[in-house]
């Protein structure tokens, strides 16, 4: 792969995943340069991270970011950039129509878009020939009106949104009243599946997939992000993410929210273009490197244990069980979770979280919204006309 044995880029660098991913390709013996827009993300202490640029927001600063990373690639000799976060839409729109010195390791804008959007992606899906959840396009409220009746069996969604925001799961019909979905901005009604949900990372080239990590998570923020992951084993979530991958002739990493049903039918349910926290079950950097970036075979996971950031279990699972119960669980969990912060010899972004979490806090009290809506406020990608 071009830029492989060169100075690679990873954006993203507010993410735990793009620390992860920086300490891989470090200790395969790459340069790693990262950048993000935050003053001191998690991954800039690391001693993985040869140099971290800042950069400006993408989603307000759409020009300016695009001339900053094209100085960037000059100034660091950069061949290969590997997006780990939403920011991947943005760097997709500066190589269309562009001729930029460097690759970047994902997918043209027009595919990426099409798996980002909720229904254009089960369309897709459909497409490829995998058996898919009924899904309806709602774009007026006289698309959610004619679901009124039918709204307990339905979960509705925005067909631009990341951890599980806005989702009404089963509402009540007098819940639709909050949705106003248009042409530009709008939802989806998805059948509501029983089951059990599985989640998917994976790493594909030219749609062979390279790495591949299945996993559930016990405990989130919320409804939304992950906080504390359990390895599983599916051959028919594997299957379904190759079809989707070959497919495609995806390139990059690429990530799915799927539902396994009790008869142990797997479906897609959503896709995201970037990483997720199935890259933590990877931690040999020799073998991981040399499938994402060389001619090595498919590298599997070699990691057991679960996987769990311990700060975001204070912050966001103790007090969703002292309202719900299962402290003795949720006690076993932190006993058992393995820190995926930790890395031998690099124990700096362990505490760099908290200067990390203070910007986020900052940003999350002055535009008055949550946490994790400031987290990712800046890089968030919500369609082309969003």
């Amino acid at each position: 792969m071009p830029g492989a044995d060169g100075t690679i880029l990873i954006t993203g660098a507010r993410a735990p995943v793009a620390l992860h991913l920086a300490r891989l390709l470090h200790g395969a013996g790459t340069r790693v340069i990262l950048a993000d827009t935050p003053a001191r993300p998690i991954a800039a202490a690391s001693k993985a991270c040869a140099r971290y640029h800042r950069l400006p927001p993408p989603r307000f600063e759409q020009q300016d970011y695009a001339e900053a990373v094209e100085a960037l690639i000059h100034t660091e000799n950069i061949g290969l950039i590997i997006p780990t976060c939403e920011e991947v839409f943005y760097l997709a729109l500066t190589w269309r129509g562009r001729t930029v010195p460097a690759q970047l390791f994902a997918p043209g804008i027009d595919l990426l878009a099409e798996v980002h959007n909720k229904h254009s992606f089960i369309r897709l899906a459909e497409r490829l020939g995998a058996e898919i959840p009924e899904t309806t396009l709602l774009s007026s409220r006289n698309d959610v009106e004619a679901l009124r009746s039918s709204s307990r069996g339905l979960v509705f969604k925005p067909a631009w949104s990341r951890f599980a925001s806005h989702v009404l799961l089963r509402p009540r019909p007098e819940a639709l009243d909050s949705i106003v979905p248009s042409p530009v901005m709008p939802w989806v009604a998805q059948r509501f599946i029983e089951g059990e949900e599985i989640s998917a990372y994976a790493v594909a080239r030219d749609g062979r997939l390279k790495a591949l990590a299945l996993y559930r998570s016990r405990y989130r923020a919320g409804k939304g992000a992950g906080i504390f992951f359990e390895r599983v084993e599916d051959e028919a979530a594997r299957a379904l993410v190759e079809r989707i991958v070959a497919g495609t002739a995806w390139t990059g990493q690429i990530s799915f929210d799927l539902m396994r049903e009790p008869s142990g039918r797997v479906l897609p349910l959503e896709c995201n273009p970037r990483a997720v926290s199935g890259l933590h079950f990877f931690r040999d950097p020799a073998r991981f490197a040399d499938a994402m970036l060389g001619d090595g075979a498919e590298v599997e996971p070699d990691v057991s244990a679960p996987q769990t950031v311990r700060l975001a279990m204070w912050i966001y699972g103790l007090p969703a069980v002292l309202r719900s119960g299962g402290f003795g669980q949720f006690r076993k969990a932190m006993r058992e979770g393995q820190e995926l912060l930790d890395w031998p010899g690099d124990s700096a972004p362990v505490k760099a979280q908290w200067r990390a979490l203070a910007e986020i806090a900052g940003v999350a009290l002055r535009q008055r919204i949550s946490l994790q809506a400031a987290s990712t406020r800046d890089i968030e990608w919500n369609g082309p006309d969003g």
